[in-house]
């Protein structure tokens, strides 16, 4: 790439009016790379809890064991929370970004 199409890309950047921090979720929402959003990773604890919470309360109550029970439950329960919360995200995220929204 030349220096002239490289100061195209930087023009095309500046004119879309996106801070750095604008840009660096975009990238980290449709690429790859950690999500460094507070409210995000909130959201994803809290299910991860409730998930293990309630995976484990049901492994307890319907495994004859109790501790095995709580213990399969509340992988379970991890497993769900994280997949639940990382599909919410994706496309709370995904709807935000066709709105031309990335905070």
């Amino acid at each position: 790439m030349s220096d002239a199409e490289e100061l195209e890309f930087d023009d095309e950047q500046d004119q879309a009016g996106m801070t750095g921090r604008q840009q660096y979720n975009l990238v980290t929402d449709t690429i790859a790379g950690p999500n460094v959003r507070l409210k995000d990773n909130v959201i994803q604890g809290i299910s991860v809890l409730v998930g293990v919470l309630i995976g484990a309360g049901v492994g307890w109550s319907v495994v004859d064991e109790p501790i095995p029970g709580l213990l399969a439950g509340g992988v379970g329960g991890m497993l769900v929370g994280v997949f639940g919360s990382g599909l919410y995200l994706m496309i709370y995220r995904a709807m935000k970004h066709v709105r031309k929204d990335h905070d």
